[in-house]
């Protein structure tokens, strides 16, 4: 599995962020939230599904996937700081599945950044089913224009789950485009770090 461990000497957690469906750790967002994160002395480690690595669009069956986010989690325990999980879009809601099937050992916090909640122009809450097996604290980092999330719709899941909260960021797509003269991935970082220090105890 290839990874990309970002750990400042001030690292108060570590976050396990995959990626989403269509890019790989490597995409300059999810590097700009590594790097914002780890000014607020959050460690983060990447990583990737086997069909990014071999150049693939065929995503992995869901048993590969599960066993990569376990994987992964195994690898950021060795690091020996409180974890949370999650990810980009797609990885966020593997991660999830992941967690709702079987606790991932060591984690206290799941962090989404844009969860897919629904296919676009498709509002449903489907997606979303299995967070109620979920038994840790759930945060959703998600932009008002997320055509894979209606607002209305998200903000009715996450009531409805009492170990969730939601911070929006008005204005931002799916991808977290934002308009010119702001910084999403550090809007991102700064509530996060917040909720995972609140999550911890630090």
């Amino acid at each position: 599995m290839d990874t990309l461990l970002q750990r400042p000497a001030n690292a108060f957690c570590l976050y396990v962020m995959a990626h989403g469906a269509g890019a790989g750790m490597r995409h300059p967002f999810l590097q700009a939230v590594a790097d914002a994160l780890e000014t607020l002395g959050m460690a983060t480690l990447r990583y990737e599904f086997p069909y990014m690595t071999a150049g693939k669009r065929r995503i992995d069956p869901p048993d590969v996937l599960d066993r990569c986010v376990r994987e992964a989690v195994e690898r950021a325990a060795r690091e020996d700081l409180p974890l949370i999980a999650g990810g980009k879009s797609f990885g966020g809601r593997m991660t999830s599945q992941a967690q709702a099937r079987a606790p991932l050992p060591g984690v206290v916090g799941l962090a989404f950044i844009g969860f897919p909640l629904h296919p676009a122009r498709k509002p449903a809450t489907e997606r979303a089913d299995h967070l109620r097996e979920v038994r840790v604290p759930m945060l959703f980092l998600q932009g008002t224009r997320d055509e894979l999330a209606d607002p209305r719709l998200l903000r009715s899941v996450v009531s409805a789950l009492p170990l969730a909260k939601l911070c929006e960021l008005g204005g931002a797509d799916h991808a977290f485009r934002v308009p010119k003269g702001r910084n999403a991935a550090a809007e991102l970082a700064e509530p996060l770090a917040t909720w995972a220090r609140n999550v911890i105890g630090r």
